[in-house]
């Protein structure tokens, strides 16, 4: 009996070593302020609707908040889509287009974006490339991100990278950010 229990227990820890490690090999750190953020283009939703976005023409028109969310209708994710649905008027008045990423099927995202993110701003399918270039992928092989918010500037340069389990704080500091470009914007001298 004794030996089974052993047995158990070094199964347990193996498997939860191993299961640390792949974790760890795949949920690398954020790309680094500064770096150039990844073109893509994606199928999203916005209101229930399809449509087909590339990141460089969201960017033409002000920053971008690319936000990752592990799963749609989890506790999490639906408490962070709530929350940027409530502050859409705040990043909308800094300039910022919001989009929540995440690789779930468009289906079941042109669902959420209509019951969690209420309408006010997309989601889309974040899809190998996109996972690995912006350094989200939680498991390998999984098509789960992690938690990952960037604010992206107008040059497609990363300001913000933030990555972490509590959804209001992506919300908060990736709004704090857009105020300061948004202010930074207005006491720049005009260009000759």
């Amino acid at each position: 009996m004794n030996r089974w229990i052993i047995i158990i227990i070094a199964v347990f820890l193996l498997g939860g070593g191993a299961y640390v490690y792949s974790t760890r090999s795949a949920n690398a750190e954020p790309l680094e302020i500064g770096a150039t953020a990844p073109d893509f283009t994606a199928t999203g939703a916005l209101a229930g609707k399809q449509f087909t976005f590339r990141l460089s023409d969201k960017l033409a028109q002000g920053p971008v908040v690319l936000y990752f969310f592990p799963k749609a209708f989890t506790e999490g994710c639906t408490i962070e889509a709530n929350m940027f649905a409530e502050a859409t008027k705040d990043f909308e008045a800094a300039g910022a287009t919001v989009i929540g990423m995440s690789g779930d099927d468009v289906e079941t995202l042109a669902k959420f974006s209509i019951e969690e993110c209420r309408d006010k701003f997309a989601v889309a399918r974040a899809n190998d490339r996109v996972m690995d270039g912006y350094h989200v992928r939680m498991m390998p092989k999984l098509a789960l991100t992690n938690r990952t918010s960037y604010v992206i500037d107008q040059n497609g340069k990363i300001v913000l990278a933030h990555s972490g389990q509590d959804p209001k704080k992506h919300v908060k500091l990736t709004l704090e950010k857009v105020e300061q470009l948004a202010r930074a914007k207005l006491a720049a001298p005009p260009e000759s």
